[in-house]
């Protein structure tokens, strides 16, 4: 059996972690800086990206930010309180986790109704089918693979390359100026929120490497590594779709949100 792991270092370093897992973050930074450094989110960051791109972005990216509460529902079931230390670690993570995601979801409908999209359309989901796979992806790691596994493809891998992305678009200040001003603060929180708080997928690498030890067997990291790059690249997917409909266009010139949220 693996020697327990109990952090000493900083939450947020990678040193701070077994060896097996700082090799982890090394092999999967490839395909996770495919998703984080996408030219539609260097679009979105200079205020270029066009209404087509962007509404395709907003609705075909929703199902994921609906279900990640029943995501962390799922993974809650597989628990059993005191019987291990990374268990209880993860209880009250996704129990408090659970209610923050709900909040996040209010956000982003916010910000699809500050870009002229309303509920409707989120629901109807008239998106191409591939849009849906991170999705389906999700929720069926959560429904069917061990705790360890689906936190590091969801909570960890996801919630990870978000923080990342969503500081990236915030760091000019470009996209939030596009908005109308009375309507900024509303339309951007979703993004403000991920910007700057980068503690929620460190807390889920600190549960995955306490749930597997401080030595991980091959096969272990392996599938790890497979479903945190799965999760990569059915991100990617989304964002590669949404570029398609702007092929053979012009970045489009910065535009002025035409809704005014209270």
């Amino acid at each position: 059996m693996s020697p327990p792991f109990v952090r000493t270092g900083p939450l947020t370093e990678a040193a701070s972690y077994p060896d097996w897992a700082q090799q982890l973050l090394l092999d999967c930074h490839a395909a996770k800086r495919r998703v984080t450094g996408h030219e539609l989110y260097l679009r979105m960051r200079d205020a270029e990206l066009g209404p087509m791109a962007m509404q395709l972005f907003l609705v075909g990216a929703w199902p994921v930010v609906e279900q990640f509460p029943q995501y962390m529902a799922q993974n809650l079931l597989k628990v059993r309180y005191g019987r291990q230390r990374g268990e209880d670690m993860a209880r009250r993570f996704l129990i408090h986790n659970i209610r923050v995601a709900q909040s996040h979801a209010e956000h982003w409908i916010a910000w699809a109704e500050a870009c002229g999209i309303g509920r409707a359309e989120l629901h109807a989901q008239r998106v191409p089918s591939e849009m849906h796979a991170l999705s389906h992806w999700c929720w069926h790691i959560c429904a069917h693979d061990p705790l360890w596994l689906a936190m590091a493809a969801t909570n960890y891998a996801i919630e990870d390359a978000t923080g990342d992305w969503a500081a990236l678009v915030c760091s000019s200040g470009a996209y939030e100026a596009s908005f109308a001003p009375g309507a900024r603060r509303r339309a951007t929180r979703w993004l403000t929120l991920h910007a700057h708080d980068d503690a929620p997928p460190w807390e889920a690498l600190e549960i995955v490497c306490t749930l597997v030890g401080t030595h991980a067997d091959p096969s272990t990291v392996a599938a790890l590594r497979d479903a945190i790059c799965k999760s990569y690249d059915y991100m990617r997917l989304i964002l590669d779709r949404c570029l398609q409909a702007e092929v053979s266009r012009p970045p489009a010139s910065p535009r002025k949100a035409f809704v005014q949220l209270g």
